[in-house]
């Protein structure tokens, strides 16, 4: 759920600043912002940032990415209250930036601790989690009145956020974007896929005890299924089916499809797939991520 009017993000920002709720999904914010070419830096001092962007926005190798920072209940609660003040800093510095704040509702947020059984950063206060909740909401309070999006992820699940932030905040207008994920079948095939292909009926590098703690993404697991002529096929295939009908789909208007691969343990055959894939159309698309499931 989308608490603000979806647009895309402003091509002129240089920065955007992630912040919300521990639990909420900020992490996976930063992680995909950095697959769509992001600089991104989780828990700057928020003192720091203007003068951050602005040795970067110097540096010639800076100027490559646009930047990315993550604010949040770690930064002394001074930095937070002068949060207006140091924004105004960047506005007078000509910095475009675009404030984030990721939201989640309270059972939501004691359900994710429960599972993952994490440390809230306030417990150390010694407060309960139900408190520390409470007491988090109360200090970033300043942050929430002045956030130019609110994200509600209380609904979403990675994959889900992921796409959010790569369709609201990643894009070119216009352009296409592609996500090449690989999966295993026995966690389940991905809710969000637009194409899905079976590898399973490849050889598998699993068999062999040197390549089994590997990935499709290592070099020998590469080299092994490459020389394999029945993969060699089967990619070549899924490339010629993709060139022929993904124009289609950018004709129709599409922003944004997901082209899943999986495999028995989604390590191997779908993570090399997915890569290579990755590679041919990034040719192509100026867009094109990838996604491991099980390596995550």
């Amino acid at each position: 759920m989308v608490d603000t009017p979806a647009d895309a993000a402003n091509p002129t920002d240089q920065l955007i600043i992630v912040s919300g709720l521990s639990g909420s999904g900020k992490t996976v914010a930063l992680r995909t912002l950095e697959d769509l070419g992001y600089y991104c830096v989780d828990n700057l001092p928020a003192a720091l940032m203007p003068a951050f962007v602005q040795a970067l926005s110097q540096n010639a190798v800076g100027l490559r990415h646009r930047l990315a920072v993550g604010v949040d209940v770690r930064n002394r609660a001074e930095n937070l209250n002068r949060l207006p003040q140091i924004l105004a800093e960047l506005a007078q510095a000509d910095i475009g930036y675009r404030l984030v704040f990721l939201d989640t509702r309270d059972d939501v947020l004691i359900k994710r601790y429960s599972e993952t059984r994490r440390r809230h950063p306030l417990s150390s206060d010694g407060l309960g989690l139900a408190d520390a909740i409470a007491e988090e909401r109360r200090l970033l309070r300043p942050m929430l009145a002045i956030a130019d999006r609110t994200i509600d992820t209380s609904d979403l699940n990675v994959h889900q956020l992921r796409r959010l932030v790569i369709t609201e905040m990643g894009l070119t207008a216009g352009a296409m974007t592609l996500l090449f994920e690989s999966f295993a079948y026995r966690r389940g095939v991905p809710t969000d896929a637009d194409f899905v292909f079976d590898a399973r009926c490849l050889p598998n590098p699993h068999w062999d005890a040197k390549l089994r703690p590997l990935s499709g993404k290592d070099a020998p697991v590469r080299e092994w299924l490459e020389g394999k002529a029945e993969v060699g096929e089967f990619r070549d295939d899924l490339m010629r089916f993709l060139d022929r009908w993904l124009p289609s789909f950018e004709h129709d208007g599409r922003s944004y499809v997901t082209i899943c691969l999986g495999c028995t343990g989604g390590r191997h055959r779908s993570v090399y797939l997915s890569e290579r894939l990755a590679e041919h159309f990034r040719q192509r698309y100026a867009q094109v991520l990838t996604y491991h499931r099980e390596l995550e």
